[in-house]
């Protein structure tokens, strides 16, 4: 074989095996370990941040109203059913005495013994009185002993003390008989207020005692929110704060309202702080008492700074911070020290970026400093 016919295949053989190595390498740089990380990016802007807090409650009643008996007794009759709208002062049952009336009658034959005790003393006391005076005067004339006229006397105080006592029994009467004839009136159960019937406890015929409750009235003009908020992410939280409010059974429709206060008293429990949030008009229908609302709570504005999104934000060696794209599509790490945020997933940055920088926020694996990127404008599947 002729030398110039072996330095030809000499050539051949490695023009293929450049090409074959060209081929792997480019293949390795594209889907390889050596390949670049497809990303998402977002440049830093400058921008105002409106931050909100965020919490669950519960429609409640400021003023619920529970109806009962000041006195023992059975259940006569309810002429209301739960859902029903009421007018105050409307009777909404009543309640048939068990032993009222014995009692009622049996004070009132006490009374009457109270005052014939009483004119019994009174007569003592003016015939006491009368004798006092007289053996007085017989007395001054020396008709009489000085001991008789004392004796008088003493008749006197002690008839005295006999009425004093016989009257603060016939007042002590009176007044048991006062009670009772309260106790009868208040066997209707009326309504304090206009409102809506919650709770019906009790049926016909069941017996009570005084102060159970058998019915329930709320005031639907004092339905507000149970509102409770994590206490980390609370800060701000304050009276008069706007609240945008939606109902679990209305997610479609946004309610406005306000804080009206601020519970003194956290739940250690659960770790939240407790807030009341009233509705600006309230919702019609009523909305069930226990109902779950969602409940947004405006904050003032900030000053414009930089702003980036939430989920750029990463833990890398125990500093929060992002990846921002350096010359060719490296990465490096740059710690962050952040302001507020709001619920549009923005958050502010106080040091460390600067607007117009590149950072990443999601890639498809896991980045490292110095690893290259290709910026895609969406991932297939969750990012990182």
């Amino acid at each position: 074989m002729s030398l110039p016919r072996m330095k030809a295949r000499t050539l051949a053989l490695v023009a293929v095996i450049v090409a074959l190595l060209a081929v792997f390498a480019n293949v390795a740089m594209r889907s390889g370990p050596l390949a670049p990380v497809k990303v998402t990016v977002a440049r830093v802007e400058a921008g105002v941040v409106s931050p909100a807090l965020f919490g669950i409650g519960t429609v409640a009643a400021r003023h619920a109203y529970r109806i009962g008996p000041t006195a023992a007794g059975r259940v006569k009759r309810v002429d209301v059913q739960v859902g029903e709208r009421v007018r105050a002062g409307q009777v909404l049952g009543e309640m048939d005495a068990v032993d009222l009336g014995d009692r009622i009658r049996a004070q009132e034959a006490a009374l009457e013994r109270a005052q014939a005790a009483m004119r019994e003393a009174e007569a003592r006391q003016a015939f006491a009185r009368a004798q006092a005076r007289r053996y007085d005067k017989l007395g001054s004339l020396q008709a009489a002993s000085e001991e008789l006229a004392l004796t008088r006397r003493q008749e006197l105080e002690v008839a005295e003390a006999g009425l004093a006592a016989a009257r603060e029994e016939r007042t002590r009467a009176r007044a048991e008989g006062a009670a009772l004839q309260a106790q009868l009136a208040n066997l209707r159960l009326v309504a304090p207020v206009d409102g809506v019937v919650t709770l019906r406890e009790v049926e016909p015929g069941t017996t009570v005692v005084a102060g159970q409750a058998v019915l329930e009235v709320i005031d639907p003009a004092t339905l507000w929110v149970d509102l409770r908020l994590d206490q980390v992410n609370a800060g701000g939280l304050a009276a008069g704060l706007p609240a945008r409010i939606v109902l679990r059974s209305r997610s479609g429709e946004a309610l406005a309202g306000r804080v009206l206060r601020v519970e003194p008293k956290a739940d250690a429990v659960t770790e939240e702080l407790l807030a009341k949030v009233v509705f600006d008009r309230l919702p019609e229908p009523m909305p069930p008492l226990g109902e779950l609302a969602e409940v947004t709570l405006a904050l003032p504005p900030l000053h414009a700074a930089a702003v980036i999104p939430n989920a750029a934000l990463r833990r890398e060696a125990g500093a929060v911070g992002v990846w921002r794209r350096a010359g060719e599509g490296g990465l490096r790490f740059v710690p962050l020290k952040l302001g507020a945020s709001d619920l549009d997933g923005r958050v502010q940055v106080r040091e460390g970026l600067a607007a117009g920088d590149e950072i990443v926020v999601y890639s498809e694996a896991g980045l490292r400093a110095g690893r290259r990127t290709e910026v895609v404008a969406a991932l297939d599947g969750a990012g990182k």
